[in-house]
Parts: structure tokens; sequence; C-alpha cells
């Protein structure tokens, strides 16, 4: 082993690159390992809110994602037929006063844009899918499809659902089908200035057993993006999506306000997506190898929390590790699990459940959150 203890994070989506950057800030020796050949501005919209903000605050990036993206003064919710609103969260400078930061929707592109610049590249490489990977108890040694090897004192597993390293440390599972899909589209914003609705910043669409998210992904309002929850027999395709027509998406939504209507006539490029979970694991981490945001408990994306939950895990992760060093990673790694699990359990439930701000209810508990303010539990909550 080199003589400066090394960090491998496996991933460098937002959980990835988000531990990254901090674990750099504190002054720890990190590579980060992405199977993707380079950064595009993939996915589409995703939202932040103030318990996610106040850590971009410590990344240093907070004031760029401000600017960048909308920052709706409520989240409404709305009754998918007959339009009638089921409530009014107070967001925009009610947040900022009253949980401490801004509630920012954001195209992930621009977002991870970000937070790959805060990291910088040179620990960052490309085209490192994992294939495997092995623990001898003094370090990690990874292998790579392109036959490069990389040997690290601990790492972060922060890829993904289909975590290689989750499979590794629990043994091969395939994720388990919801029995929902979700439809995705990005509208250009002149395309809905034909029609006198008022499209709403945030606004969430609501039948007994469906719903359409919808928000716009930057302070120009230049992009307005929607995505779906409908239940769908089992998922038949070998792809992560696959094209929707306008038609197919239309009979999803039948007898839906003319507002959606009118968003699905000009959407391009609709997509469908799966959305499958995984049974808790019996623990986050084994020997030298620690599992953050979808690779341990990934959830339904109906409570716009799924990615905060994995920035908060490798926020408390970072926070963790510079608690106890390097040395004493295993103490830093049940820490982290202490203070992290009894959280993301409860929001994954409630995302689950697909009930949050349906109708008038206090946020505060998810967005007055502040990681770095929580005092560190050693022993479980009883």
């Amino acid at each position: 082993m080199s003589n400066t203890p090394r960090i491998a994070i496996v991933g460098s989506g937002l959980g990835g690159a988000c531990a990254a950057v901090l674990l750099q800030k504190f002054g720890f020796q990190v590579d980060v390992f992405e199977q993707a050949p380079a950064f595009t501005r993939l996915g589409a919209g995703i939202h932040m809110g103030p318990n996610v903000m106040k850590i971009f605050r410590r990344m240093g990036i907070e004031d760029a994602v401000v600017d960048k993206g909308s920052k709706p003064d409520f989240w409404f919710s709305r009754h998918g037929n007959s339009g009638e609103y089921m409530s009014r969260i107070k967001l925009g400078e009610f947040a900022v006063k009253e949980y401490g930061a801004a509630y920012v929707t954001i195209h992930r592109g621009d977002l991870h844009d970000f937070q790959i610049a805060a990291l910088g590249d040179a620990r960052l490489h490309y085209n490192k899918k994992l294939i495997e990977c092995h623990d001898d108890g003094a370090g990690v040694d990874l292998e790579f499809e392109d036959g490069t090897r990389h040997r690290a004192d601990i790492v972060i597993g922060a890829d993904g659902i289909n975590s290689k390293l989750r499979e590794y440390l629990f043994g091969a599972e395939r994720p388990k089908d919801t029995g929902w899909i979700g439809h995705r589209a990005l509208i250009r914003g002149e395309a809905l200035k034909k029609y006198a609705f008022p499209f709403e910043p945030c606004v969430k669409w609501w039948t007994a057993d469906r719903h359409l998210m919808v928000y716009y992904t930057t302070e120009a309002r230049d992009e307005y993006y929607f995505v779906s929850g409908v239940p769908h027999p089992k998922w038949q395709h070998d792809t992560a999506f696959v094209p929707c027509s306008r038609e197919d998406m239309f009979k999803d939504f039948e007898g839906y306000h003319p507002e959606v209507q009118a968003l699905i006539e000009v959407a391009e490029d609709i997509t469908k997506w799966p959305l499958f979970y995984r049974d808790p694991l019996p623990a986050w981490s084994q020997g030298r190898i620690v599992l953050l945001g979808d690779a341990c408990h990934p959830m339904k994306p109906h409570m716009a929390q799924g990615a905060a939950m994995a920035i908060e895990d490798g926020a408390m992760l970072s926070r963790c590790l510079e608690e106890t060093g390097l040395s004493d990673f295993g103490a830093a790694f049940k820490l982290y699990e202490i203070n992290r699990r009894e959280r993301a359990s409860r929001v994954q439930s409630v995302s689950n459940a697909n009930t949050w701000l349906r109708t008038q209810e206090d946020p505060a508990w998810v967005f007055g959150y502040d990681i770095f303010a929580q005092p560190l539990r050693s022993e479980v909550a009883a």
C-alpha cells in the first residue's frame, strides 16, 4: 500500500461526487472511477431541497445551483381531473428563512456539472467499468473492464441500484419490479406559450393510482420537465428505458385536466422507465467496502428525495471519516450507518407510499434537516 491512505469511489453520480468533493476538502486522497466514457448532460429534472442545498454550501456550489435552477414559491398538489388544489406547500423565500436554504429544481446534468467542476478532473477516471473486486483485509483491489487495476485502503460503492460492489458483498440479486413505470420528457418553454394555462413552476397532479410531477429546470424557464408514476405490468425490456408515443401516454392519463393533456401534446421524446426496488440490506458495509445511495437503499422517486438521500449519505460518510480518520474506517462505517439508516429508511417508506405533500403537511423534518448540525450518535436510538 501507498504511505498515503487512499479512498476509491466507484460511481461519480450525485452521491459519489458529493462524497468525493467533501473528502477532498477534509484532506483525503480520493480516486473516483466512472464507467461512462465522459461527462455528458444526461438525465432530466431533479429537486434539491434545503436539506441538500446546505450540503452544497459546504461543497462550494450552492450559489451556482441557486443561480441556474428554478426556485418555486410553492409545491402545489392538484387533483388530476378537476385541477382542484389539494395542498400549497410554501417554498421560495419561506424556505430560505424557515429551513435555511433555497428549494431548487434543476436539470440533473447541470447540477452534476457543478459537482464535477468542484471535484476537478485530476482524480476522476472515466471509462472504468468495475468487473471484479477483492478485499484481502489489508486493502481492496479493483479490476476494470479495460484491464486496469487499482488498490485502495477503502472503497465507497456509489454505483447505483445495479451496484457491482453490493453484489460482491451480499451476492447477486436482480432488483425487484415495483409494478410501476415513469414517463419522462423535457418540454421547451417556448412550446408552452400558445396555451393560456399557468404552468406553475412546481406542481404535482394526482389521482388515486397515478400522478404527474411537473416543474421548470432553469431560472430562465426555458425548460419544463415532467415525470410520472403509473401502474404497469411487469417490465419486459432489457433496456433501462424505452420510447413512449404521445398516444400511449394520452391513454395512461385519459380524463386528466386539459393542462396535463397540453403537456403531453407538446412533449418531445417521451420515454418510459421501470421503477425497481431492493429489500433492505443487513448492513451498509463489510470489511473495507461501504455503500451509499441507490447501492444500499433505492426508492421510488415519488418524494423527489432519492438523489438527496444519496447526497446526504455522501456528506455523512465524509463527516464520519473525518471524525475517526481513515485508520479507524470500521468505526466510521458504523457511525455512518447508525446516523443514516433511520432517516433514509423513513424517506424510503414515505416515498414508496407516494403520499408526500399530497395534502397540506409540514415538510420541516425533511427540508429543515442539516446534516452537519446533527450530533453524531454512536448507538442506535431506542
